[in-house]
């Protein structure tokens, strides 16, 4: 998965070492208001591979850029595969864009400038595979308007529990990309996004909530599944402040003890001397510190609306399967399954406290989330969270990955898109014999029709743009079609970590969603 927040106020950033030549607009201190709104359509010469489900009939959907398009400016690029976590600037003069995105199996990020329509015109990679080190999942760009620092792209790495987390300079130039950028003050974590609250959310500090998606057991074979880690620091410090951990006040914890529809009191207890300790050293204050355990937390994201929304955070626990540290029938197993939506409200005085509630639990299958299938990325707006899934191959599954959509004030619970594969015989034979030896497809016109498996793709970042485009309702979404590999496709960004990676992916952008 998954992320996001769109710059469109700034101030005070510093940006004076940037050349004069550099081809990408600067952002000042306030950004225009958009003249007019952006005139969508597709530019991508992919088709969009999700389709409205009903009751979504009325949302408009367009491809804008895949990893089989080639970009005015910089006909070399190529936008690779497995795109993810991402987030939106404007440029200086409010006509044009800039989309910042992590490359998850690449190691990488890359950088699109889009014109004043959202027609890509131009690409790069401002971090690869050798600065990257890990898997980048979600992410996050901080701003100074909302977070009240930045503009930094916070991305974190999850590629086991010794990897870390980056915080990037969205205007980096190039010649950065393998150098990496890690924080060591918020801790090893097999992480799957690292999210800073508004900074109205508590004054004059910065509170990063952090999921961490790890499964397995430790060295001694004892389970301490993922954690919720909470870091806080002076406003827009990320290398000095303290590191906790979620628990609840009883010590009880284990993930399926909690029952959807109830309160828990919890808080959050501190890791001394975090910077020094490695992943495993981490993991192991789990049991010290009574940490909830749960199956793999993933994507998290906080209310919009300022004020008391700022310190409603929601996240997804995507599951795991009943294995190993998970064995046991349900619901007897001590960790999510097949996934589970939480929410997390903070004290207003006191982030270090607060009640915890399921609110969607996929582990009952006779509930409305019954039919989850690994809740992976989430974002939130002020009235809806949009939950989308990551299905873990379970070898059950009934449908491709589903994006739901739940109303946050009345618990509706609907189902608006689903991954088209576009998976028919005639097509995936034309196709696949347009591939010897997995190579890409030599039309580029030609869509990308893959024999596939029911769950086989997922999604990455979906991000709330209607502010950035003057569109409401308008969301981004990257798309993540793991079979769609070939030759053409292999290291896009040029690193040497990951030198035989080739997938590809998509990013699409959907219009008409409530907020």
């Amino acid at each position: 998965m998954k992320k996001r927040v769109l710059l469109t106020a700034t101030a005070g950033i510093g940006l004076a070492f940037l050349p004069a030549c550099e081809i990408f607009d600067q952002i000042v201190d306030q950004v225009p208001p958009v003249s007019a709104p952006v005139m969508l359509k597709t530019t991508s010469v992919t088709p969009a591979l999700i389709r409205t489900m009903p009751g979504f009939g009325h949302v408009q959907t367009y491809s804008i850029i895949s990893s089989d398009d080639k970009l005015p400016e910089s006909p070399d690029f190529m936008f690779g595969g497995s795109a993810d976590g991402a987030g939106w600037l404007r440029t200086r003069d409010g006509k044009g864009f800039l989309y910042i995105t992590n490359h998850e199996d690449n190691f990488a990020v890359s950088r699109i400038t889009f014109d004043q329509n959202l027609k890509p015109v131009k690409g790069e990679y401002v971090l690869n595979s050798d600065g990257g080190q890990w898997r980048l999942c979600s992410a996050t760009l901080a701003t100074p308007a909302e977070h009240g620092f930045g503009p930094s792209f916070i991305t974190c790495g999850e590629s086991g529990p010794e990897s870390r987390t980056h915080a990037l300079d969205p205007f980096a130039p190039v010649n950065a990309q393998a150098i990496s950028r890690e924080k060591p003050a918020l801790g090893r974590w097999s992480a799957e996004n690292a999210v800073p609250l508004p900074k109205d959310a508590y004054s004059g500090k910065t509170v990063i909530i952090i999921g961490d998606d790890d499964s397995g057991p430790n060295s001694r074979g004892v389970g301490n599944g993922g954690q919720v880690v909470l870091y806080m620091g002076n406003q827009g410090d990320l290398d000095n402040g303290r590191l906790y951990l979620l628990k609840r006040t009883n010590d009880d914890q284990r993930e399926m003890d909690m029952r959807t529809g109830q309160d828990y009191d919890i808080e959050f207890v501190e890791v001394e001397n975090q910077q020094m300790l490695t992943g495993a050293e981490l993991n192991a204050k789990v049991d010290e510190l009574r940490a909830i355990k749960f199956g793999r937390v993933e994507d998290l994201d906080y209310r919009k609306g300022n004020g008391a929304n700022s310190r409603e955070i929601y996240f997804n626990v995507t599951g795991q399967n009943n294995t190993g540290a998970n064995a046991g029938t349900y619901p007897n197993y001590p960790r999510s399954k097949y996934g589970r939506v939480y929410r997390l409200v903070l004290n207003p005085e006191n982030p270090l406290r607060g009640k915890l509630r399921l609110m969607l639990d996929g582990d009952d299958r006779n509930s409305k989330a019954g039919m989850f299938q690994n809740p992976d990325n989430i974002v939130v707006t002020k009235n809806y969270a949009y939950i989308q899934e990551d299905p873990n191959r379970y070898e059950d599954e009934t449908h491709d990955a589903y994006i739901y959509q739940y109303n946050l004030n009345t618990g509706e619970f609907k189902v608006a898109f689903e991954l088209d594969h576009r998976r028919n015989e005639q097509d995936a034979a034309r196709y696949n014999a347009s591939r010897p030896g997995g190579g890409g497809d030599p039309e580029p016109t030609n869509p990308p029709y893959l024999a596939s498996a029911l769950g086989s793709w997922e999604y990455g970042a979906m991000v709330d743009i209607s502010d950035l485009t003057g569109i409401p309702g308008t969301f981004s979404i990257n798309i993540q079609p793991h079979t769609w590999r070939g030759e053409k496709y292999r290291n896009p960004d040029g690193g040497s970590l990951r030198p035989n990676e080739d997938q590809a992916s998509q990013m699409i952008i959907v219009r008409g969603l409530a907020r």
